[in-house]
C-alpha cells in the first residue's frame, strides 16, 4: 500500500467524521451505527486536533490504545485525545453514543489552566460500574447533547459549543489524580506542563531549546534544571522522547516509508533520521518494524 494511502487511513479528520452533518461544529452518532457498518471492528485510526466521547451503555469492546489493548463492559466512558491511535472491536449488539468535537471548541477549558491542558492531552477511561461513577450524570449530559443535536432550535450551535465543554469538565472533574507520593510529578509543575504543551504543538518543527524557553519566559538552563527536578530529564530529551513516540506511532500503524516518516516529522535528511530513532529507540526504523512483525516489541503505549 503506498505510503500516502496508509496516512490517509490513519489519519482521520473531522470533515469525514462529520459525513452525515457537515456543517455542524461536531458530530453525535449511535455508536451501533458505525461500528455494524464495519462489522463490530473500526481499524485503528487517529484523529488530529478532535476529541472523542463515548458512551457504552449495552455489550463490550476490546479498545486499542497506541497498540495497548483492554477489555471494556458497559457501562463505560471514554475520551480518546487527538493525536492517539485508537481502535475498537465491538461485541456484536453493543449500544451507545460517541461525539466527536474539535480541540478547538474545548480550547477556552485550557487557556489559563496547564493542568486542564495537561489532563485533555491524555484519554481517559472510566468505569460507570464503579459505585462512585456518578452514572447518571453521565448519561444525562450524553443524552442532552444527543437531543440537542438531533433539533433544529435557535442558538442550536451556541448550546451544542456548551454542552460539550459541559461533557469534557465531566470527564476532567472525574478523574482524580494519584495521593501522595505516587502522584506523577510532571502534574504538580505548572512550568513543566506548560513546556510540555509547547512540545505537542512544536515539536515537527524542530525548534531550539531557547524558542521554548523564551515561549515560557525562562532560560534554557532553568528550563532544563526544572525538568530533571521533576521527571529526571533533560527539557531537550522531552522534545526528542515526542518526536520519538510519533516516529514509533507511525512506523506500527502506518506504511509509510521511512523517509515518508523523517519528512512528516521535519527531517530534511533520511539517513539523519535514521540515526536519530536508532539512538532514541535502540535499533533502526526498518528493524523495529522487523521486531513489531515478530512479536518481540510492543507498539507504543498510551503515556
Amino acid at each position: 500500500m503506498p505510503a500516502a494511502n496508509a496516512q490517509k487511513l490513519l489519519v482521520v479528520p473531522f470533515r469525514e467524521v462529520r459525513h452525515f452533518r457537515p456543517d455542524d461544529s461536531l458530530y453525535c452518532e449511535p455508536i451501533e451505527l458505525r461500528a455494524a457498518q464495519y462489522g463490530w471492528t473500526i481499524p485503528a485510526h487517529r484523529h488530529a486536533e478532535l476529541h472523542q466521547f463515548q458512551l457504552l451503555t449495552e455489550g463490550g469492546m476490546t479498545l486499542a490504545l497506541d497498540g495497548e489493548h483492554r477489555v471494556l463492559e458497559a457501562p463505560h466512558a471514554l475520551m480518546i485525545a487527538p493525536g492517539v491511535v485508537h481502535g475498537f472491536v465491538y461485541v456484536p449488539g453493543s449500544q451507545g453514543r460517541q461525539v466527536s468535537i474539535p480541540s478547538t471548541v474545548l480550547a477556552a477549558l485550557s487557556a489559563h489552566s496547564p493542568a486542564t491542558a495537561a489532563r485533555l492531552s491524555q484519554s481517559i477511561s472510566i468505569d460507570l460500574s464503579s459505585p462512585d461513577a456518578q452514572r447518571q450524570d453521565c448519561f444525562r449530559l450524553f443524552d442532552l447533547l444527543g437531543r440537542e443535536f438531533a433539533c433544529q432550535h435557535d442558538g442550536r450551535a451556541e448550546a451544542l459549543n456548551a454542552h460539550a465543554i459541559l461533557l469534557a469538565l465531566w470527564f476532567l472533574r472525574h478523574v482524580r489524580s494519584p495521593r501522595g507520593g505516587r502522584r506523577r510529578q510532571v502534574l504538580r509543575d505548572t512550568l513543566v506542563q506548560r513546556f510540555r504543551g509547547l512540545v505537542e504543538r512544536h515539536f515537527r518543527e524542530h525548534r531550539p531549546l531557547g524558542f521554548y524557553a523564551g515561549a515560557l519566559g525562562v532560560t534554557a538552563d532553568h528550563l532544563s534544571r526544572v525538568c530533571r527536578g521533576v521527571g529526571r530529564t533533560s527539557a531537550l530529551d522531552v522534545v526528542h522522547e515526542r518526536v520519538a513516540l510519533e516516529a514509533r506511532r507511525m512506523l506500527a500503524h502506518t506504511d509509510a516509508t521511512v523517509a515518508d516518516v523523517a519528512v512528516q516529522l521535519g527531517f530534511s535528511d533520511a539517513a539523519y533520521f535514521s540515526r536519530f530513532f536508532k539512538a532514541a529507540a535502540g535499533t533502526s526504523p526498518s528493524g523495529y518494524r522487523g521486531l513489531l512483525a515478530l512479536g518481540l516489541t510492543p507498539a507504543p503505549a498510551h503515556a
